[in-house]
């Protein structure tokens, strides 16, 4: 997977995000509940550090319910709020303040002793691009019929969007990619769409995409595809593995090409679309340590 991470792009994200905190009280860290570590940013913990902090578990629809019910309890026991979301529907948006709340109440409390009844919570919100961010704040802002525009003293580029008169978002420019020094991040930011299809071969990127359903998911291919999932040979190559279970449902589909031939490549992009889009299933393809990861 030739995918390049960028750390000049990172470094000038990382300043920012580090002179914005004090100006918020909680950050909203959305991550794709499908690969909730791929989806994250591994410097995230260190750069926020002890300030209170919501994950967004969005595109939860689209996740095993298992799978968000065991990222949900890890995020809690380190002490985190969780909001399971679909940004692309709304579902579950309508929380976000609730939760909010809950989650500063201490801070809250303090607030009112000091007379301040009413104080807006400020919260940053950070993700790493096409994890669904924007239409995440799009969406909060919509339902409150939210204004949007620059707060002043704050700098150019940076968006503060008024959800209610309780709660104000701070939405983070620039790009906050993980590094993907594990060839796992970059093949399943891949299979969300996270990464453009152009810059890679969408056959091998389907293969693989194969190999690993055929492995946590083989009900799934089997309902979808009508074929059988058997099991990969000892020593037999992954790609070529994904190729014969590619090659399967092409057959399935009734795909052709001239000469007779099974179209792989027609049949790979279907796979990803239906992965990515819901109709082949909810999969959670990253699960926590304790849960058999």
């Amino acid at each position: 997977m030739n995918i390049q991470w960028y750390p000049g792009h990172m470094t000038k994200t990382r300043r920012q995000i580090e002179a914005d905190l004090g100006q918020v009280d909680m950050v909203a860290e959305i991550i794709d509940a499908r690969i909730p570590v791929s989806s994250r940013n591994p410097d995230i913990d260190a750069l926020v550090g002890s300030k209170p902090r919501l994950v967004v578990l969005n595109r939860a629809d689209q996740a095993d319910p298992a799978g968000n019910r065991a990222w949900s309890g890890m995020f809690q026991r380190q002490g985190f709020a969780v909001l399971e979301t679909d940004a692309k529907t709304g579902k579950g948006v309508n929380r976000f303040s609730a939760v909010s709340r809950e989650l500063l109440k201490e801070q809250i409390a303090r607030w009112q002793a000091k007379g301040q009844v009413g104080r807006p919570i400020r919260a940053m919100v950070v993700g790493v691009p096409n994890v669904g961010k924007s239409t995440f704040i799009n969406q909060v802002a919509r339902r409150k019929s939210a204004k949007a525009g620059d707060r002043p003293g704050v700098t150019r580029g940076k968006q503060w969007v008024t959800v209610d008169a309780g709660l104000a978002l701070l939405d983070t420019p620039g790009i906050l990619w993980p590094k993907f020094e594990d060839e796992r991040v970059g093949l399943h930011l891949a299979y969300t769409g996270a990464v453009k299809d152009d810059i890679m071969d969408v056959e091998t990127l389907a293969c693989r995409l194969m190999d690993d359903l055929s492995e946590r998911y083989p009900g799934a291919l089997e309902e979808r595809y009508h074929l059988e999932v058997p099991a990969r040979d000892e020593g037999q190559d992954s790609i070529a593995y994904g190729y014969e279970l590619l090659q399967a449902a092409a057959a399935k589909r009734g795909f052709r090409i001239s000469g007779g031939e099974f179209d792989a490549e027609r049949m790979a992009r279907i796979l990803l679309d239906e992965f990515r889009s819901g109709k082949l299933g909810r999969f959670t393809l990253e699960l926590p340590p304790e849960a058999g990861a």
